[in-house]
């Protein structure tokens, strides 16, 4: 028997949206993670939205939403507020339907986000230093103009399009048990549900939010969206302070649980698909394995985890990849007192090459109001191979008789 989520998007309308989307969105691929699998116990696949056109899922619930405007609506236009990901998607939409679009972006928004935006055939207006602010500018665009303002993720439409990932799920991965997926303001996550629950009522459906950025948790407990009063994380495109409407009656209703993730599991889950699967996944697109790595037993088996989006700009990459081997212990960085006198760095670097630390960065002071006459300070910034490797590092430091400042 058949589920109906509420607010009238139905399997039917994820259906249609599926028809619609036909030859526009890719069905993107499922890959197995033979790591995941052997660190929770069941199989583990990957539903790569991060190979999307546009690098993620909002192309579908942008299409479908554009596609369903009246002729008039379409002459006036669209404009949309983002900060990467749905930008791209209302631009590519848009364009392919030949309605123009404005995009109004932050004035911060990276470099690479802004330039694909305009390639995709938007016109982009950067205003505000916050979404905020940049949501404001452009529903106050649409008031004036009377284009047609387009939600990220609070529409029937917009859900209705990415659900379209849930049917591809059931399809690819039939037998799956759990799958797990990231909310922001919750339109992918309830388009999913919609979808899943219709079909398969018995499959586990997880989301995952940022702790800094969880308004679900309140919302759910309260019964009725409730605002944050402050969001920080690096996963921008989960980044949403309050549950859209639309979406929170549906995952109210039809997701089964949703958990936090701290920012440290965010990034050594981005380093392990890199790494582990090749693939590049943008902070939120990889809040499904971070679920995974910090609830490795919380999972029924097989497991589908949606990387949800890839769009990363390269100097945050640099950052977070940086972030994520410390929080995997595979980065070290400790100051030390060593001898000034010729040669003494030399010596240390040699316990380092005896203990296999690769050296990154290393900082050598030797006029400081704080160093006595014949110290020096070093601080280094070293490559380890785990944990156990950092503290046979600094036990190596110290029985060498290096005083080991941090």
């Amino acid at each position: 028997m058949e589920q109906t989520a509420p607010q009238s998007i139905t399997l039917d309308d994820v259906r249609g949206a599926h028809k619609m989307l036909s030859g526009v969105a890719r069905v993107t691929t499922m890959e197995g993670s033979r790591h995941l699998s052997s660190l929770v116990g069941a199989p583990v696949h990957l539903k790569c939205e991060n190979l999307q056109r546009t690098g993620s899922f909002k192309i579908r619930g942008a299409y479908v939403r554009i596609s369903g405007l009246r002729p008039e609506e379409r002459a006036a236009g669209v404009v949309a507020a983002s900060a990467g990901n749905h930008a791209q998607g209302v631009a590519l939409a848009a364009s392919l339907l030949g309605v123009h679009s404005t995009v109004f972006m932050p004035v911060g928004a990276p470099l690479p986000k802004v330039a694909a935006t305009r390639e995709y055939g938007a016109e982009v207006r950067l205003t505000g230093t916050v979404v905020d602010e940049t949501l404001h500018a452009a529903r106050d665009y649409a008031d004036e103009t009377g284009a047609v303002f387009i939600h990220p993720f609070d529409h029937p439409d917009i859900i209705a399009g990415q659900g379209t990932v849930g049917l591809e799920i059931l399809e690819q991965c039939p037998e799956v048990r759990t799958i797990v997926v990231g909310i922001g303001g919750g339109g992918l996550a309830a388009g999913l549900a919609v979808a899943v629950k219709a079909l398969r009522p018995e499959v586990r459906i997880v989301g995952v939010q940022a702790a800094g950025a969880a308004a679900y948790p309140p919302s759910l407990e309260a019964g009725r969206p409730v605002a944050l009063r402050s969001v920080a994380t690096m996963a921008d495109g989960i980044m949403v302070g309050r549950p859209g409407d639309v979406p929170f009656a549906v995952i109210r209703d039809l997701v089964d649980e949703v958990v936090t993730v701290t920012e440290d599991q965010l990034s050594s889950a981005l380093l392990l698909c890199l790494e582990r699967a090749k693939l590049v996944v943008e902070p939120a697109g990889a809040s499904s394995v971070a679920a995974l790595l910090a609830h490795p037993h919380s999972f029924q088996g097989p497991i589908v985890a949606v990387l949800s989006g890839g769009n990363v700009d390269p100097v945050l990459m640099q950052r977070i990849l940086r972030h994520g081997m410390s929080a995997a212990g595979r980065y070290l960085s400790l100051r030390l007192l060593l001898t000034d006198r010729p040669g003494a760095l030399a010596t240390l670097l040699g316990v380092l090459s005896v203990v296999d630390a690769n050296v990154l960065d290393i900082s050598h002071v030797r006029t400081d109001p704080r160093l006595g006459l014949t110290e020096a300070e070093v601080e280094l910034h070293l490559e380890t191979k785990g944990p156990e490797h950092c503290t046979a590092v600094a036990t190596a430091l110290r029985d060498a008789g290096y005083t080991v400042l941090t």
